[in-house]
């Protein structure tokens, strides 16, 4: 009994251990977006928001189909209305008698169709473009994921670069100043060489601290756009933003694809079906109407209200002609017209505006290339002066400050290059969104 129970709890802790690790991304960019677009909070609101324009159109159908309603009353007339006949008609005096009975019970169905209501059917027409405009906002909800976690993940990686560059740093300065040691003990050299060297590798540690805590920050920020919890453990795995630079192919630009123009448009449809929906309260509305009852008679003790039941009905049509409303569909009409024209205006310079941002972005990018091809020639320059530098300063020919210079400007240049990279990355990022291709870059990924 006692291995049964222990063999149940270790498949158990066995099961939620693997099913942590499948919900857990493995850290490259693709898998980084993959986990966003499954736990970050605004794809599950976009879905809702699907899911609200299909019940609208719903609630819209509905008020073309029949309308059926019951009400059933039952009263206990505690004073009966009295009236009075006048004299002569049953008597020489007058009458009095009483209206009504003391117990009371009516049901009543009432049903209504619509046979006409132009204002009606324009709603219904509006329904395909609220659900566009829906699926649409997720779209760009998913864009806006995919864009933000890729920006977030640049940044993560470049903080740890250069954590690796200020540890190799640290590691180089240390042998040096194992060396320096030596040669100071032995009266090789000034005491005041050692120190200004000492300076350096205390400023490069300094550097190291405030590179790790912008990591720790850059990390947060990418766990939030990606729905993870602060508390969870994650670590980048994608090393090829260093071995393999963005493959970039002719560029073209249409604002249709964008998913903002393609929202402005739908916007813009249903702008315009409401401007037609109100011109169509002009028109009358005919309508089929029906109802059916039954009343108790005689109900003059309670044990009799629910007995001796006689029935009523009703059918007919309904027609509504608006005649004079003050003005004030004219009113509305006119300021409706007045948004659908500012709105056609606004996507006009919203045009303008994308097509801005891609000559921009085009420029970045080309800008970008050129400086990861020149940085890249500066890194094997520097790293070709740095080892002929302390190789000649092991032979005793170059000084310390040589030596210093030139690490300092091998540092650089590694600095330089990897802040190329990583603007290249980004740059192209900001090309592929203002293209609207986000969701074509993350599926190449």
């Amino acid at each position: 009994m006692k291995s049964k129970l222990a063999l149940s709890l270790f498949l158990s802790l066995t099961l939620s251990l693997y099913g942590a690790a499948q919900n857990q991304p493995s850290g490259s960019l693709k898998d980084c977006i993959d986990y966003g677009l499954k736990n970050f909070g605004t794809i599950r609101i976009a879905q809702y928001q699907v899911e609200t324009a299909k019940q609208q159109g719903r609630q819209a159908l509905g008020q073309y189909l029949p309308q059926i309603s019951a009400t059933g009353t039952s009263v206990n007339n505690v004073k009966l209305q009295k009236s009075i006949i006048p004299a002569g008609v049953f008597g020489p005096e007058p009458s009095v008698f009483i209206i009504g009975q003391k117990y009371q019970t009516t049901v009543t169905a009432q049903a209504t169709q619509t046979l006409f209501d132009q204002s009606l059917l324009i709603g219904i027409k509006a329904n395909k473009p609220n659900q566009q405009l829906a699926v649409l906002n997720t779209r760009q909800t998913r864009e806006d994921v995919i864009y933000n976690i890729a920006s977030n993940y640049y940044q993560v990686f470049v903080a740890q670069q250069q954590i690796a560059l200020l540890r190799d740093n640290l590691d180089r300065t240390q042998q040096v100043l194992n060396i320096l040691k030596l040669q100071r003990d032995n009266g090789v050299i000034q005491p005041v060489d050692y120190t200004r060297t000492e300076v350096n590798f205390n400023s490069t540690r300094s550097q190291l601290n405030l590179a790790e805590n912008d990591l720790n920050l850059a990390l947060n920020r990418l766990k939030y756009q990606m729905g993870m919890p602060q508390d969870q453990t994650l670590t980048l795995s994608d090393s090829t933003l260093l071995t393999q630079l963005p493959v970039l192919g002719q560029s073209q630009f249409d604002a249709h694809n964008l998913v903002s123009f393609q929202q402005s448009e739908a916007n813009l449809t249903l702008q315009r079906l409401q401007y037609q929906r109100l011109r169509a309260g002009y028109l009358p509305a005919l309508s089929l109407t029906a109802n059916y009852g039954m009343v108790n008679l005689g109900a003059q003790t309670i044990n009799r209200l629910y007995s001796n039941f006689v029935g009523f009905g009703s059918f007919g049509l309904r027609l509504n002609i608006p005649i004079f409303d003050g003005l004030q569909r004219d009113a509305q009409m006119k300021q409706q017209r007045l948004t659908v024209l500012t709105q056609e205006e606004q996507q006009k310079l919203n045009v303008s505006s994308y097509r801005l941002q891609f000559n921009n972005a085009q420029s970045q990018i080309q800008r970008t290339q050129a400086n990861v091809q020149n940085d890249d020639r500066n890194v094997k320059l520097a790293q070709d002066v740095y080892n002929i530098t302390t190789l000649q300063y092991k032979q005793g020919t170059k000084s310390l400050t040589d030596l210093l210079n030139a690490d300092t400007s091998y540092q650089q240049a590694q600095s330089n290059y990897i802040n190329s990279l990583i603007n290249l990355c980004q740059a192209r990022l900001d090309l592929e969104q203002s293209q609207g291709n986000l969701l074509n870059f993350y599926n190449e990924l």
